[in-house]
């Protein structure tokens, strides 16, 4: 027996497409739809967005005809008096909830059956109701002392390819476990997706003065705590990542979840047409590689 993620019926799966930036990845997502709608299994049924304000959703959700969800994380965090976005404390993480639970109660009239969160910062359980898909600019296969090593968020997947010294790049299409304290455990679901190997450009610095950059940062370790070469060149590749990766795989992820070719075993295994896998290469001419146990 496997396990469906999403409900099987004779409809098409209704899914909502969550971003927070600039909707490169949105934009990828709707553009293959549009053109091969009759053969797609899903259905986009509605844009949502937590930075109503600097985010292009409303642009986008125009562009393509979709219903849209506006719910800023930052305004519902000060109406409920807290200035600073943030999950680190427990009054963070308890105005977090009450952000998701708000934010399910407006998703409710459109009927989903999954989400695909493409370029959305904002973490949250909404996994915990939802079948959630994420595209992730790292490669969770590559793993270090039994652990998944290239997780995180924003740039520090591809810091921490560069600082391990790797020649390329991966992104990985994940189903997120949902969110209850610690950011690394979105990352820990079922990888049902990868790119293509992409080399990584650092532009002629080697690896060792890249950790030296690192060795000597004052104020954390990540994401532009200092503005320096190691965060410029990892937001470099992350941009080609994005072409190379996201751009070719996510989509077709996508539409292999909705339809049903992804299950999961009574043993909690990951099933890809019925057959046990680590995960999927999704090529760039196409074609598709099951990757064994």
């Amino acid at each position: 027996m496997s396990k469906f993620f999403i409900k099987k019926t004779e409809k098409k799966p209704r899914g909502a497409i969550f971003l927070s930036g600039n909707g490169s990845d949105t934009e990828k997502i709707l553009s293959d739809f549009s053109e091969h709608k009759e053969l797609r299994h899903w259905i986009p049924a509605v844009l949502v967005t937590d930075r109503p304000k600097t985010s292009r959703a409303a642009e986008i959700a125009g562009k393509y005809g979709l219903p849209l969800v506006e719910h800023g994380i930052a305004a519902f965090y000060r109406s409920h008096g807290s200035d600073k976005v943030t999950v680190a404390t427990p009054e963070g993480r308890r105005i977090r909830e009450l952000w998701t639970a708000a934010l399910l109660e407006k998703l409710q009239p459109f009927d989903l059956d999954f989400a695909v969160l493409a370029g959305f910062i904002t973490l949250t359980n909404i996994a915990a109701v939802l079948p959630c898909l994420n595209v992730h600019p790292g490669d969770l296969t590559y793993e270090k002392d039994g652990r998944r090593l290239l997780t995180g968020l924003h740039t520090v997947p591809i810091e921490l390819a560069i600082l391990e010294g790797l020649d390329h790049l991966r992104c990985s299409v994940i189903l997120v476990r949902p969110f209850s304290g610690k950011a690394d455990e979105v990352d820990s679901g079922h990888i049902l997706g990868i790119s293509e190997k992409m080399p990584m450009d650092l532009q002629g610095h080697s690896p060792e003065e890249l950790r030296a950059i690192f060795r000597s940062r004052t104020h954390g370790h990540f994401h532009g705590a200092n503005r320096d070469l190691l965060f410029d060149l990892a937001n470099h590749n992350q941009e080609l990542l994005k072409a190379a990766g996201d751009h070719i795989v996510y989509h077709r992820v996508i539409d292999d979840f909705a339809a049903g070719m992804f299950t999961e075993s009574d043993s909690g295994a990951l099933l890809y047409r019925d057959k046990p896998v680590k995960t999927v290469e999704y090529r760039a001419d196409g074609t598709c590689v099951p990757i064994p146990l």
